[in-house]
């Protein structure tokens, strides 16, 4: 069975009439009232009651009319999709996050911009640490990733920076330099504070980033803790451990007993908001995702 079949079956059952159905279909009366035959031999069962001047459903035809007209609607719908998923106007992404880009004005925007844009398209959001994300890229069990370092670890992704964001040092509400708040610090400042750092397996982060930063002004930090994620370093700001080097966008985050301070602009240490992403990017949808990603970043 064809869904020829199914066409001619249906264009029949409507019209009532062979010619008409005939001249609906294009096609000349003759095959037609074959084809309708053979699909009748091909299901063992009779469709129509016929008589010389009307050809009409009967009872079988009518249940078999609703499931013709099902399939063909289901099959239009189908091949109207795949028409759209080429397009890139509708399709399915995996797209990981780490906590602090998920923070980020920018990483939301884009998020939203997106949906609304391409509402036919389904977003799966995935959380995780730095390294798991691009892990996953990797392996192709996420299609992007927004991530707050660079990707020359990861020899088969690339990345695309869509904004680079200052950083702040989160205090106990009680600490000595929890006072001037207009004031910036500078990075020498915390030489000799307890700090408290986030640190992912893979070595792939912030901290990384920011032990480096040290490193290159000619000092290591006072490492007193160590967490893998952000906001449990935050809270341990609050209980009074040490302090914290977080991005600038977790000032949002008004946890009691944690006050914030600027990093000085002379001090150069921002972070960045990357889009990581397979060197190949093999679909329409991908590549229309990338381009959105581009086309926010470059209005701020």
């Amino acid at each position: 069975m064809e869904l020829r079949h199914l066409r001619y079956f249906v264009a029949v059952a409507e019209e009532e009439h062979i010619t008409r159905a005939a001249a609906r279909l294009s096609i000349q009366q003759p095959p037609l009232s074959q084809q309708i035959k053979l699909l009748e031999q091909e299901i063992g069962v009779e469709l129509f009651d016929r008589s010389p001047r009307k050809i009409r459903l009967n009872s079988a035809g009518k249940v078999f009319l609703s499931d013709a007209r099902r399939i063909l609607a289901a099959v239009h719908e189908s091949v109207q999709r795949v028409r759209q998923f080429e397009l890139g106007r509708e399709g399915a992404l995996l797209i990981g996050m780490t906590s602090s880009a998920m923070m980020h004005p920018m990483a939301v925007r884009i998020l939203e911009q997106f949906r609304a844009s391409y509402p036919l398209f389904s977003l799966q959001i995935e959380e995780g640490a730095n390294h798991e994300m691009m892990r996953q890229v990797e392996e192709e069990r996420l299609d992007f990733a927004f991530v707050r370092t660079d990707v020359h670890r990861y020899p088969t992704l690339t990345c695309k920076t869509l904004a680079n964001e200052k950083m702040i040092v989160a205090l106990p509400g009680r600490h000595p330099l929890a006072t001037d708040l207009d004031k910036p610090l500078r990075l020498e400042d915390l030489r000799t504070l307890d700090m408290l750092v986030y640190r992912h397996i893979g070595g792939a982060g912030i901290c990384e980033t920011l032990l480096d930063t040290m490193a290159a002004r000619g000092f290591r930090p006072r490492i007193v803790n160590e967490t893998e994620r952000m906001m449990s370093a935050i809270n341990m700001v609050a209980a009074g451990f040490g302090v914290v080097v977080v991005p600038k966008s977790l000032r949002a985050f008004n946890v009691p007993n944690v006050v914030y301070r600027d990093l000085d602009d002379a001090d150069g240490f921002t972070v960045p908001l990357n889009v990581a992403y397979r060197d190949q990017v093999p679909t329409e949808s991908m590549r229309r995702f990338l381009a959105h990603c581009v086309s926010e970043a470059a209005k701020v």
